[in-house]
């Protein structure tokens, strides 16, 4: 006998599952219901089944537009910006081209970030980093690493935009 595939979408996981467990006589708790179901469609558990199903977030196009016009054509940063917001996303779109898991000196990071910036004050531009934890160094400051956070969707977005030029 062939199965029929009958597709079900369900708007309210949670109200799908108080109804559910209504309807059992040993009924398990919410979470634990949440779970059955999770596994029954397949995933390791509630939480696995949410990464999969939660959009990822969207970047911001305005204001990656306004980060972009702060890098020349060869993605270089021409200024430091004076907005905040502006200024994280552009220290992203350096941070990404910063090799990972790699110790600098305080020299070896300067050069690399004069090499990234039009403007040469690498002082600020690592201060910045250090700031919102891109980068981070040693009390004495000898050595700087940097720090393998996930970007934002914004930062992203830049950091392709200026890959593709």
């Amino acid at each position: 006998m062939k199965r029929d595939t009958i597709p079900l979408a369900i708007d309210d996981l949670s109200g799908f599952a108080r109804a559910l467990r209504a309807g059992l006589e040993a009924a398990p708790s919410h979470q634990q219901m949440l779970g059955l179901i999770a596994r029954a469609a397949g995933y390791r558990n509630y939480q696995h089944l949410r990464a999969k199903v939660t959009p990822a977030p969207k970047a911001d196009p305005q204001l990656v537009s306004r980060a972009l016009r702060h890098f020349d054509g060869q993605g270089l940063l021409l200024r430091f910006p004076g907005r905040t917001a502006i200024q994280g996303l552009c220290l992203w779109a350096l941070w990404a081209r910063i090799p990972p898991r790699t110790a600098f000196t305080e020299r070896e990071i300067s050069a690399r970030l004069d090499a990234l910036c039009a403007f040469r004050d690498a002082a600020q531009v690592r201060r910045s980093m250090v700031e919102n934890r891109m980068l981070e160094r040693t009390r004495d400051g000898a050595v700087y690493l940097r720090v393998e956070t996930r970007p934002s969707a914004e930062a992203l977005a830049l950091i392709s935009a200026l890959r593709a030029r």
